[in-house]
């Protein structure tokens, strides 16, 4: 059984991995605006179709953005935090980093959200992929080091 310290630990790393994704994808989002994938664009779009599904108002652009940046800090911070702490994190925070970086590219499009901002180019494909694998080691790296200060 997990103790209250190991699963804040988890939080922890998997909040780290998500903001390392997020700084990554803002930064070269304006660094290569012609290739860089554009998750920020298939979240604004998923929150407007849920939104558009329970009849709720659409917000303006700049609160879809921020509302969009909260929820994917917090659903990347809470799918990374899976990686957990112990002997395995490096692949679970590999296998989790592939896994959501292969879905980014792979689900928009079936989903409705349109296919360009994760695949327009092999680089932006590549991009999601490495960007999301980037979230995993990095949350990897943080339950490692959050592990060994506890031995």
């Amino acid at each position: 059984m997990r103790t209250s310290s190991s699963i804040w630990r988890a939080l922890g790393a998997g909040l780290a991995g998500a903001v390392a994704l997020n700084v990554v994808h803002e930064t070269v989002r304006r660094l290569r605006p012609h290739d860089a994938p554009r998750m920020d664009v298939l979240g604004m779009r998923g929150l407007r179709k849920l939104l558009g599904l329970a009849q709720a108002p659409q917000p303006d652009t700049r609160t879809a953005y921020a509302l969009t940046l909260a929820g994917d800090l917090l659903s990347n911070g809470l799918y990374y935090s899976l990686v957990g702490t112990g002997r395995s994190a490096w692949a679970r925070g590999t296998v989790l980093g592939l896994a959501a970086g292969i879905g980014g590219v792979v689900l928009p499009g079936p989903l409705g959200l349109g296919e360009a901002p994760s695949n327009r180019t092999p680089q932006t494909q590549a991009m999601t992929v490495a960007w999301y694998l980037l979230g995993g080691v990095v949350a990897a790296a943080v339950a490692r080091a959050g592990s060994r200060n506890q031995e």
